[in-house]
């Protein structure tokens, strides 16, 4: 794992100096004169507005003509092709107006990831998303989609009343709140619960949309990138479709804690479905350290320095914070038209200390608690009246929504309330503009302000703080950020932050910034310039497409050491037509119930309870009534849970990983070996009941030759705190001089006698099952299948010594007519097992007949490397597969 850390590390470093030396990040200028916003309805941007303020967005004439012309060009003759980029969002990049039956207006939204993806010149955007428009006729459709294929998009089409269900409905009035913890809406109506899940299927239909579009278009080696909390499906709807194809999805807003997540019906289902792509992106480390902890707490898999594995498949997760074109904005304070801007306020403000805000009118902005911490701020210093101005420009948004009307008039009630208190007949203290400016204007204000104050209460990252540093090469002023804004993990360096829940705070805050020495004011804006030119909005994009390639191709690569799925009818053909065969089954997870279909991890005691799935009972019977046919049970558990499975069945059953055996005509027996030590137990036992009463919901198995501490049902990081400490105390104490072996699983930790193995416990079984059956003919097929800890894997290659992946685990090996002599089998024992010595002369010795291609070993559910020739997907697919063995026995 550290060497792959260090490849990736070195790669990376490689490729920027390389980026570097070439000038690659400015390669095309024509990238750089469109707006930082993201363009994807999230919170990263906020002052031309992205998604949300669509209807209320400004476009410059100039940037629009480039922008076209940028995607109207083609790739150059005799270059090498670019690779393929499918980038889905909700919004494609352009606004579409029908000007007649056949023919639209087309008006480019200038957003901050496109202008990222333009500045990468090694590959070919193609954008994917709804228009913005309900398109009712064919003709229309047809005229929009031949329009849109000049600037390289691909529309969605959504009518009127699925936006408002999947749009209006669970991506705004769900997704986008409990994401910036203000949790699920309160409706007063009886209909609520009709309500959600029409939404939620609303969501689902738009997200399968999306994917047949996405499928329409996809070619061989194409990459899709998907974005923000809309298409949260889509991932795995694309999957579905294809497994191969490249998916990575990125998130622009926060993701909460795990806390909050578990609030919404449909957590597991939107997890798992993000889960489905390769690559997993956020803007900070928090947001990504939450998701895992959701998909931990909530899904109950590993999270991995990685990101998160399920069934050995890891969906990388990864922090990948967003920027802005800093040289547009660093550029455009060189035009005369923003020269002259400034010089105006300059003399306008010439007296007075500029305090500015730009935020869209949201709940989540904090604007209300910005202008009261000012309140507070001119209270507690009068000699500040009439010196300083509080500028608030508030972006107007969803005006059509009760909420945001009510936060119009509240901001307004407070602004008049502060200005009639403060003001006099000529200056009022505060400057609240309703409206948005230009892009030019408001680099000409960033220019000349003194302190940017940036108070939301939760923001996904808030680039309008990148803009200000941007903007303040000159005049290197102060910005007071919010600590829940994504950018604080980046400008906290150099920037005052604050909780905007405190007032008080943020009054102090106020006053030391504008009483800050010049030389500590130099230094703050020069490590937050020094990141901002830095990191920028192509820089972002190339690292997450090169992680992104990375990370495909390290799945690949583990995906060729994953078992490749049984080729059933193969199976089932050698099984019929073989003489005498034997059929190995793991219980747990094998033979199982599933979990839950929406993968709950709550009923614990249900859960405890193993029971066999409903539909084995059938062909598991036919197969042990087989006259030809020895069915053995081996399995962890104590020898009370397999009676009560399998006491009415035909077979064998092996507990404690093969020391106690018996047939279910028989009465059961012990295979220990005499020199074995018990003598550990008690100690171990007292150890295990006290981390037990320490680890809530945590229980302990109790066994006669081992001891089991699970803790899967407790907290995931405490349970795993835990099994750290109880490692601790059991390698200093009890078991420092025993024979006794501790083997992790999962979610547990498990003291058993020395030596033993399932791979150990094959020989003494066969040949118990030999002296009391008195087999006459030699098996000829072997069907081992079953869910198992790495260390009991030497199961699946005691009966293939030979297999260049077991010569670790296997040291001795009989001719292919006799039987393997298991050694250590993993278990760290010198020479052959204790019970192999009295055994080599029983009749096991001539048991096997086995042929290479007679022989299939499976593992069940572990999508990972193993020591199995095949895998089965779940107990599912076992059942399945003990259903053909049956069928095939006519």
């Amino acid at each position: 794992m550290q060497a792959e850390l260090q490849t990736r590390l070195e790669r990376l470093l490689e490729e920027k100096e390389l980026k570097k030396s070439n000038g690659s990040l400015n390669a095309n200028e024509e990238g750089k004169d469109f707006k930082g916003d993201n363009g994807t309805g999230s919170d990263g941007q906020n002052l031309v507005g992205g998604e949300r303020l669509a209807d209320e967005q400004l476009s410059d004439g100039i940037i629009q003509e480039r922008l076209l012309n940028a995607y109207g060009q083609n790739t150059q003759k005799g270059s090498l092709p670019k690779q393929r980029l499918l980038v889905v969002a909700n919004r494609l990049p352009v606004r579409a107006k029908r000007m007649g039956e056949d023919s639209w207006s087309l008006e480019v939204s200038v957003g901050g990831l496109v202008s990222a993806l333009l500045g990468i010149d090694k590959i070919e955007a193609r954008w994917i998303g709804w228009a913005g428009v309900d398109v009712p006729d064919e003709t229309g459709k047809r005229s929009l989609t031949n329009a849109l294929a000049e600037k390289r998009c691909i529309p969605v089409f959504l009518d009127e009343e699925t936006v408002h269900q999947y749009y209006n409905g669970y991506c705004n009035n769900i997704l986008w709140p409990l994401f910036h913890y203000l949790g699920l809406p309160q409706e007063n109506h009886l209909a609520t619960t009709h309500s959600f899940q029409s939404q939620f299927d609303a969501y689902k239909r738009v997200n399968q949309m999306f994917a047949d579009v996405v499928n329409e278009h996809y070619e061989d080696g194409d990459v899709v990138w998907c974005h923000d909390y809309h298409l949260m499906f889509l991932p795995q709807c694309l999957k579905e479709h294809n497994s191969e194809m490249k998916v990575g999805w990125f998130l622009h807003t926060p993701f909460p804690s795990s806390e909050i997540h578990r609030i919404l019906p449909s957590r597991s289902e939107l997890l798992k479905s993000v889960l489905a792509a390769d690559i997993v992106g956020f803007h900070t480390y928090d947001y990504a350290r939450h998701f895992v902890s959701a998909c931990s707490r909530i899904l109950g898999l590993e999270g991995t320095p990685h990101g998160v594995e399920d069934q050995g498949r890891i969906t990388r997760v990864a922090a990948f914070p967003i920027g802005i074109d800093s040289n547009r904005f660093i550029k455009a304070l060189e035009l005369e038209k923003v020269r002259n801007k400034i010089k105006e306020l300059q003399e306008r403000f010439s007296d007075r200390k500029i305090i500015l805000g730009v935020d869209r009118l949201d709940t989540i902005k904090g604007i209300p608690q910005k202008i009261l911490a000012f309140e507070k701020f001119l209270e507690e210093n009068p000699s500040w009246h009439n010196k300083v101005v509080l500028i608030q420009i508030a972006v107007p948004t969803r005006t059509d929504v009760h909420e945001y009307r009510k936060l119009t008039s509240q901001v307004h009630e407070i602004v008049g309330r502060i200005n009639g208190k403060f003001g006099t007949l000529t200056e009022v203290p505060i400057h609240h503009l309703d409206t948005q400016l230009d892009f030019h204007t408001l680099c000409a204000l960033y220019a000349v302000t003194d302190v940017a104050l940036v108070a939301s209460l939760r923001d996904g990252m808030n680039l309008v703080s990148y803009e200000y540093v941007a903007c303040q090469a000159s005049k290197k002023g102060v910005l007071i950020l919010s600590e829940f804004a994504g950018a604080a993990q980046s400008l906290g360096s150099g920037a005052i932050l604050v909780n905007p829940w405190n007032i008080n705070e943020v009054s102090t805050s106020i006053y030391y910034a504008l009483n800050m020495p010049d030389d500590e004011r130099e230094k703050r804006h020069h490590h937050n310039f020094k990141h901002v030119i830095t990191h920028t909005s192509q820089e972002w994009a190339e690292n997450f497409l090169s992680e992104f390639n990375v990370t495909v191709n390290q799945a690949q690569m583990r995906t060729k050491q994953i078992p490749p799925s049984l080729p059933s009818s193969d199976a089932c053909e050698r099984f019929a037509q073989s003489n005498n065969r034997l059929l190995i089954l793991g219980f747990y997870a094998t033979l199982t119930e599933p979990l839950d279909a929406h993968g709950r991890r709550i009923d614990q005691f249900a859960e405890m309870q193993h029971q066999l799935h409903p539909d084995i009972k059938d062909p598991l019977k036919k197969l042990c009534n087989d006259p030809r046919t020895t069915v053995v049970v081996l399995s962890g558990s104590d020898r009370s849970v397999l009676d009560k499975n399998f006491g009415e069945y035909n077979m064998w059953l092996a507990a404690e990983h093969g020391v106690f055996l018996r047939s279910t005509q028989g009465e059961w027996m012990t295979t220990m070996p005499e020199n074995l030590h018990m003598d550990w137990v008690n100690s171990v036992k007292h150890v295990f009941e006290y981390f037990t009463e320490r680890t809530p919901r945590s229980y302990v198995e109790l066994r006669e030759t081992s001891l089991l501490w699970n803790y899967k049902y407790a907290d995931v990081e405490f349970g795993r705190l835990q099994s750290k400490d109880i490692l601790q105390h059991l390698w200093t104490g009890p078991i420092s001089n025993a024979s006794v072996d501790i083997v992790q699983g999962g979610r547990s930790v498990e003291a058993r006698a020395f030596g033993v193995t399932k791979g150990a416990a094959i020989d003494r079984i066969l040949g118990e099952i030999v002296r009391h059956s008195d087999v006459k003919s030699p098996i000829d097929c072997v069907l081992c299948i079953g869910h198992f800890l790495s260390k009991d894997e030497d199961i699946y290659t005691f009966f293939e010594p030979h297999r260049p992946e077991s010569t670790a685990r296997m040291s001795t090996a009989s001719p292919v007519n006799g039987l393997a002599c298991s050694s250590g089998n993993g278990s760290g024992s010198d020479g052959c097992c204790p019970m192999r010595k009295k055994q080599v002369v029983r009749k096991s010795s001539n048991v096997l007949d086995l042929k290479n291609e007679n022989y299939f070993s499976c593992t069940v559910g572990q999508r990972k490397p193993s020591s199995a020739r095949y895998l089965l997907g779940s107990s599912a697919d076992v059942v399945s597969l003990l259903q053909e063995l049956a069928q095939s026995l006519h």
